[in-house]
């Protein structure tokens, strides 16, 4: 199924988020194979709220190894615990980190980086991979990226790894 993302007429952030649900969850409702759905869901965010940087890595091991991303640089293999990434899979929990500059253990992408949101794809209790979004604008996320982003990686859960239909 394709669809167009690009929400330029929308201003209110939940609404856009909201709109962007509404729009994903057929996107990739029956869609299983685990890097195809990373990559349209990467694709989609990416146009629906031009994020700076936008990628999954995924759990191999003891590292987050680079799946799908949409960007210009990406750090390839990051260990648990290291950096924003690694800290939201050890801790099994979102980060919104609003000056990256900050973060203890930050591993640089790109200088043009300078706040980010990871989310971790928790499945039965095991953290698969993150989504982190990289925004070249200091503070860009807050509690609604954190809110609709969790709900957005809830879905894809779901739709990847339960093999269930998502819900918005």
């Amino acid at each position: 199924m394709e669809a167009n993302f690009k929400q330029d007429h929308i201003t209110d952030k939940a609404e856009r988020y909201k709109t962007f649900l509404r729009q994903f969850a057929p996107l990739i409702e029956g869609e299983t194979h685990e890097i195809s759905v990373l990559a349209n869901t990467c694709a989609a965010l990416k146009e629906a709220f031009g994020f700076f940087w936008v990628g999954f890595y995924l759990a191999e091991n003891d590292e987050l190894v680079l799946g799908p991303f949409q960007g210009s640089v990406a750090c390839y293999r990051i260990k648990k615990g290291r950096g924003v990434c690694g800290t939201a899979w050890e801790r099994m929990q979102t980060l919104v980190v609003p000056d990256v500059e900050q973060f203890p253990g930050h591993i640089a992408c790109s200088s043009l980086s300078r706040s980010e949101i990871v989310v971790p794809l928790i499945v039965q209790g095991e953290v698969k991979g993150v989504l982190d979004i990289d925004s070249d604008l200091p503070a860009a996320f807050d509690e609604t990226d954190k809110l609709y982003l969790e709900q957005a990686v809830r879905i894809l859960a779901d739709t990847i790894y339960n093999n269930s239909k998502p819900s918005i």
